[in-house]
């Protein structure tokens, strides 16, 4: 058995009752966690089988929903499972680094099809990497403090997970300089990311070691998961780009945020329209 929970920052009463028609919903709820910036709803039971017309509707508004089973609870998670780059932060680093080179349209068109699937991620990260030869690695630093954003909703999401024990990590195909700040800064468990190569204070074009794709962040989930004696319904993952889908299949709750067209069609769940907080109302 199902809830449909849908959420926007503005929904409108009409909406949710036709939502609740089509779903075959008798009960609409507020969320009122006191931690989400937007609006909330549940209605329930929801029958999934109608999930193709409630997914057309939402589109056309302009809200996000998601068909939870009944019994999700927060209390329950014992794990969450993120992305960096344009889902736990607002920016693509590697983009923003090259931009120091000038060059940021160039990468970012690799960034971009690398993300939509088009492209071999190890490849494209060797090639966009390589592009960053010669560069200060000062420019790492003015790239974290000058133009590195929380993605909205991010904080509020983490600090209710602390609360309730859960433990994090932040698994990125992009590089340690940002992931282990972040981790300090966040109180994040762990955090595992690319290690780039400088030598006399500048990059070197190359990444020290074996990179972390797509099958990298899905046997870490997993391996955090066995350590820590949970169940695929424990785990929660977050990612936007086609390297993050075998992570999000692993888990759970696979959420695509914000993310390529690609993968928000082969995640179970999706937040497009509100922020990371909007996972804690699946959990209402």
């Amino acid at each position: 058995m199902y809830k449909l929970i849908i959420q926007a920052p503005d929904i409108a009463t009409q909406n949710l009752k036709r939502l609740a028609q089509l779903a075959g919903a008798s009960q609409i709820m507020a969320i009122r966690t006191g931690k989400l910036a937007h609006q909330a709803f549940k209605l329930s039971p929801a029958d999934k089988a109608v999930e193709s017309d409630v997914a057309k509707f939402c589109s056309e508004a302009g809200y996000d929903y998601a068909f939870v089973p009944m019994t999700a609870k927060f209390a329950d998670i014992g794990l969450i499972v993120m992305d960096m780059d344009s889902t736990l932060i607002t920016i693509e680093c590697i983009d923003e680094i090259a931009d120091m080179q000038g060059i940021k349209a160039q990468v970012a068109a690799i960034t971009e099809r690398s993300m939509r699937g088009e492209l071999d991620f190890s490849q494209s990260l060797t090639e966009r990497v390589a592009l960053l030869a010669g560069l200060s690695e000062s420019a790492l630093d003015e790239v974290y403090t000058q133009r590195l954003q929380l993605m909205p909703g991010a904080e509020a999401l983490l600090k209710t997970a602390q609360a309730h024990g859960i433990k994090t990590l932040l698994i990125s195909g992009g590089f340690t300089y940002f992931t282990e700040r972040l981790q300090a800064r966040l109180g994040l468990s762990r955090a595992i990311a690319n290690v780039l190569e400088t030598v006399d204070g500048k990059l070197t074009g190359q990444i020290v070691g074996s990179i972390v794709d797509a099958q990298t962040k899905a046997d870490e989930l997993l391996k955090y998961r066995t350590e820590l004696g949970l169940r695929p319904d424990q785990v929660i993952a977050l990612g936007d780009g086609a390297n993050d889908l075998k992570m999000l299949a692993a888990a759970g709750f696979g959420i695509a945020c914000h993310a390529k067209p690609k993968v928000r069609a082969e995640a179970a769940y999706a937040l497009d329209i509100v922020g990371l907080d909007g996972v804690l109302a699946y959990f209402d």
